[in-house]
């Protein structure tokens, strides 16, 4: 009763200035998602230095409604032209531009506009449902407790990790290394700073994401750039929503989609493209329809368009209830809440919770805007390809500086910025993972200070993360991760030499 009451609050309150920026992100996040190799997380990077004039209520709702509408834009480009804008859109390919190809373009749009609204839908309620039960939950952990969460955030990435797992840990070691840089929040001293004054108010991961997600992109883009635009005349592009009927006949696909989805939104360092191939795999081996599954069938767009979607619920419920952003998108959310001096945690829901509930409103809208203006003006976003891409990278060039300056009115951050830019190109070319490294500038901080926290209320008793069944709990888990890690290290080397051997 607490939620719809807080829900009604936050709907009356939402007045047009708010519904205002709602739309303008959506019609960003589209324009972003269709732009290839502009992803979404970059868009809600590129939106930060708009967002420091505003109160932290109309700053959520513009990067909220960017982060949901970006989720579904590549999907047209995918389906119609065989262009992803977005790496979670690849999958779309083999079954969505397959359709188009057969004539079905209409049709194939139709089910990934449907798809992307009831992902998003689904993982509303349950962001809106879980949430605050969540957060009593949280309230409960101590200190131990927290650390050993953290650590099962950052050890996620070992799993996760397209490459290899050594490769995923220096980076997420160097990412944390970055994060001790400046004066300890706990002790006070000042760390690696090498006499330098703008090392000491430490690197903010924002000027860290910025540099390696925004003008990393833009390096990799000049050095392999090909002006080859797509210049398809796509006449006629129109969207034909499914029946009553063919929606029922496939739910299981729905179903898979939003489980895959809100259960990879929920781990850190995971986000779309994982949840989409997620899905896409559980559809071919579970799905009614899996023999169709990779020959232009609906269920091939249906599963991983919905958890693509369906991530952004599952990402605002850690960032909301624990203060661990479940994406990268969230932890621009993170920083621009903590810019507005806003700690998102448990205590959020008790101290602002207008904050909250605007949030569930700005969600909610933003699924009906990103359906509404995709089903109705996709041949408009198609045409935005036409753009020539020099001017696009010029564009994120001007605003990654502008972001970076506006963090802390300082030079040093742009410097910063520059060189991780440069660090994240590198990462690029040696085929290094850069999600990792930003997860552990993020969350470096927070492992620190609940670490710290524990063992000096503990009196340095290391048995603290045992001695409470929730600690010894996550413990094991954090144990069986670790485990699995290995194994995939361990196995991987003995796969790739084992395959080098009957090469030779």
């Amino acid at each position: 009763m607490e939620v719809l009451e807080g829900l009604t609050g936050a709907f009356v309150s939402v007045g047009p200035g708010i519904v205002g920026l709602v739309f303008v992100g959506v019609i960003v996040g589209l324009v972003v998602g269709v732009l290839p190799g502009l992803s979404f997380v970059m868009g809600v990077l590129l939106l930060v230095p708009l967002t420091y004039g505003m109160d932290a209520r109309g700053a959520v709702a513009l990067l909220l409604a960017l982060y949901v509408a970006g989720t579904y834009g590549g999907a047209l480009t995918s389906i119609l032209l065989r262009v992803p804008g977005e790496s979670n859109d690849v999958v779309l390919l083999w079954d969505g531009n397959g359709m188009a190809r057969r004539g079905r373009a209409a049709e194939a749009l139709g089910w990934a506009a449907c798809s992307a609204f009831v992902g998003g839908l689904a993982s509303w309620l349950l962001l809106v449902v879980a949430s605050r039960p969540f957060a009593s939950v949280a309230l409960s952990l101590s200190s131990s407790e927290y650390f050993l969460i953290v650590l099962l955030g950052l050890s996620t990435v070992l799993v996760l990790s397209e490459t290899s797992v050594s490769a995923a840990l220096l980076s997420m070691l160097v990412g944390m290394l970055v994060s001790t840089v400046g004066v300890s929040s706990v002790s006070g001293t000042v760390r690696y700073d090498f006499g330098v004054e703008a090392l000491r108010s430490g690197v903010d991961y924002l000027t860290v994401m910025i540099g390696v997600y925004a003008l990393a992109e833009v390096m990799v883009r000049f050095t392999g750039w090909d002006d080859d635009r797509v210049s398809q005349r796509m006449a006629g592009v129109r969207t034909a929503l499914p029946g009553l009927r063919d929606l029922i006949e496939r739910y299981g696909s729905f179903v898979r989609g939003v489980l895959a989805g809100s259960f990879v939104g929920t781990v850190p360092g995971a986000g779309a493209t994982i949840a989409s191939f997620v899905a896409y795999g559980l559809e071919r081996q579970f799905g009614r329809f899996r023999h169709e599954v990779g020959r232009a069938s609906p269920s091939g767009i249906i599963a991983p368009q919905t958890a693509s979607t369906a991530t952004v619920g599952g990402a605002l419920i850690p960032l909301l209830a624990l203060g661990i952003p479940g994406s990268a998108a969230t932890a621009v959310l993170l920083g621009v809440l903590q810019l507005h001096d806003v700690q998102p945690g448990p205590q959020v829901f008790s101290e602002q919770p207008q904050l909250v509930y605007t949030v569930f409103a700005a969600f909610l809208i933003s699924l009906l805007g990103m359906f509404l203006i995709g089903v109705l003006c996709a041949g408009p976003l198609v045409y935005i390809l036409r753009v020539p891409e020099v001017y696009v990278l010029a564009f994120i060039v001007v605003f990654s500086y502008i972001g970076a300056f506006a963090i802390r009115q300082s030079m040093s951050d742009v410097w910063v910025m520059f060189a991780f830019g440069v660090a994240g190109f590198l990462m690029h070319r040696g085929e290094y993972p850069v999600a990792p490294l930003v997860l552990g500038a993020i969350l470096g901080p927070l492992a620190e200070r609940h670490f710290l926290t524990a063992m000096i209320s503990s009196g340095n008793d290391p048995t603290v993360f045992l001695t409470r069944p929730v600690s010894a709990g996550l413990l094991a888990l954090l144990a069986a991760v670790v485990c699995w890690a290995v194994y995939r290290a361990v196995s991987g080397r003995r796969w790739d030499r084992t395959t080098t051997e009957g090469g030779v």
